[in-house]
């Protein structure tokens, strides 16, 4: 396998850097020179001057909490997105982005129609086993009326520690019933794998949202249970899509359920050579063999990258999608004073062939502050354990490529002003039961009674066309061409302007499919919105297309 660089193995202990005062600063490395540590003195003091001049002076009161935290936050803003501070009251929020974890209710509010609505219970915790239902309006917390709280203050409220009692005053609309509800706060884990099951039989799917703590095991764990079920299951889709990546070492774990132990998943470089590593597998894969096809999107970054690249850089699988983000960052986060901490960018990482796909260069900034992508011309070559081309500088390209497609403007308003969401928590109280979540479809007389609930409601839209034309006809009266192209305008509007009940029909497919998603979700949680989406998703098709042709798939792991 070609290598980019030669790497140092490191130890696993901890270095803690101390810094005592604003003035002074301990640097244990020898890259900083003497005229770095002049200029470091130099402008902490200007910092501190700066600052003594406005707390003595300014006109008004000057916060020194809210100053300094500007300050620190412009600073870390001209670096990349990644680097962060994490001050004492955002270290709950930071511990669950590693762990998945928090103490509350596990349920989703959102504002709905200027109300606090519950919008999902999660399977198995404390709001579901109370008895709440999406579409109930939470109207108080412990006695505190939410009418002025915004969404993040509502979080605050039912967040707390586990065994802790909340008081709600719910009222559920179309029961026309308002009642008080006492639920026990619970250590809530958001599942990172929410979902695995079979598409069909023989082909099993598995959703992975994000590497938090034991991302590989609940990988691994999914995949024996599945071949449990199956014995003879001959295919496996792993959907990383939207997957914001997480922690590096999970990366590894998620990759080494598919690849034998001690293979290499990515080696880290960075300024500090002692803590430059290189990670390999530890243990036998669970199915090195199986068929495998990863699923990734735009939104696939980081962690999601390593495993994607993984597979692809050995042959394992077949990358099916779009081109991931182009994140090739490793994060470090370190102590500092008063119970805070720094999460800075340490090194970058390189997968096995070799290469970083970090596709943003943020150490040379445009003099508008704007970063640029590696251009083409300056991508590199790398070659798979087969011999396939890869590039680096620029995500994951996938093996099959796939374009997501669009929703159409009516969906996405009916979405947006909940109309849906709506119609899914009436279609839920007036039908106790529904068939199995792959099945279930409105019929075509239910879909005409949406239509008939949707008169007199409030979804207009501009559709891209219609703006297109909006700006054209702006351009021509700046430039004095309207008085002669008027009657041409008048014509193009009649054309285009469209038709809202029209499109209602013509675009019937993608919004029953957004209804019948919503509807199940209501008779069998998450579970039942993913499986009622089977046979819409465009990707899960070709995923399972591709694994049932044998031959199509040997022949996407082989070099051209």
């Amino acid at each position: 396998m070609q290598k980019i660089k030669s790497f140092y193995q490191s130890a696993r202990g901890k270095f803690i850097i101390t810094i005592t005062g604003i003035s002074s600063i301990f640097v244990l490395t020898s890259a900083v020179t003497s005229a770095d540590l002049f200029e470091i003195g130099k402008n902490i003091d200007i910092f501190t001057s700066v600052y003594k001049e406005l707390n003595t002076y300014y006109v008004d009161d000057v916060d020194p909490n809210k100053l300094m935290r500007t300050g620190i936050d412009a600073m870390l803003e001209s670096l990349d997105p990644y680097t962060n501070y994490i001050s004492e009251a955002e270290l709950e929020g930071y511990k669950f982005q590693i762990t998945g974890n928090y103490g509350g209710i596990g349920a989703s509010i959102r504002t709905i129609d200027g109300q606090s609505t519950v919008v999902e219970c999660f399977e198995g915790f404390a709001a579901e086993k109370s008895g709440l239902i999406p579409g109930d309006i939470i109207l108080e917390i412990d006695g505190k009326k939410l009418s002025d709280v915004n969404q993040d203050g509502i979080s605050d409220l039912l967040r707390g520690s586990p065994g802790t009692t909340l008081t709600l005053k719910v009222n559920r609309p179309l029961d026309n019933k308002t009642f008080d509800l006492a639920i026990v706060r619970e250590d809530i884990d958001v599942h990172n794998v929410p979902y695995y099951g079979f598409v069909e039989d023989g082909i099993g799917y598995i959703i992975l949202n994000q590497f938090t703590e034991d991302a590989g095991l609940n990988i691994g764990n999914a995949v024996k249970e599945l071949k449990k079920l199956n014995p003879a299951m001959n295919g496996i889709i792993l959907d990383l899509r939207g997957n914001p990546g997480g922690l590096l070492r999970e990366a590894v774990n998620v990759s080494n359920v598919f690849i034998d132990k001690g293979e290499e998943v990515c080696s880290t470089l960075g300024k500090v050579k002692e803590w430059d590593k290189t990670f390999n597998t530890l243990n036998g894969a669970i199915d090195s063999k199986i068929n495998l096809v990863v699923l990734t999107n735009s939104s696939s970054a980081s962690a999601s990258e390593i495993v994607a690249g993984t597979i692809q850089d050995y042959d394992r699988g077949v990358i099916l999608g779009e081109k991931s983000f182009g994140k090739g960052l490793v994060q470090t986060t370190r102590d500092i004073s008063f119970n805070t901490k720094l999460k800075l960018t340490t090194a970058k990482y390189y997968i096995p062939s070799g290469r970083c796909i970090q596709a943003l260069d943020y150490s040379h900034r445009n003099e508008d502050g704007s970063v640029g992508k590696l251009p083409d011309s300056l991508k590199t070559a790398f070659k798979t354990k087969n011999g396939r081309t890869v590039y680096d500088g620029g995500g994951i390209d996938p093996d099959v490529k796939v374009e997501r497609e669009s929703y159409r403007d009516i969906t996405i308003s009916l979405i947006r002003k909940n109309h849906i969401f709506n119609y899914a928590t009436i279609y839920h109280h007036d039908h106790p039961e529904i068939t199995n979540a792959k099945s279930f479809t409105l019929t075509d007389k239910e879909y005409e009674t949406f239509v008939e609930w949707l008169k007199g409601k409030e979804y207009d839209y501009t559709t891209a066309t219609e703006q297109d034309l909006e700006y054209l006809e702006a351009s021509a009266k700046e430039d004095a061409y309207y008085d002669a192209l008027k009657d041409d305008f008048t014509s193009l509007k009649s054309k285009i302007t469209h038709d809202k009940e029209k499109d209602l029909y013509k675009f019937k497919t993608e919004i029953m499919a957004e209804l019948n998603a919503e509807i199940v979700s209501r008779y069998y949680n998450e579970d039942g919105r993913i499986e009622a989406n089977f046979d819409q998703d465009k990707e899960i098709i070709e995923a399972v297309k591709l694994l049932k042709d044998e031959n199509q798939y040997k022949s996407l792991l082989q070099p051209k």
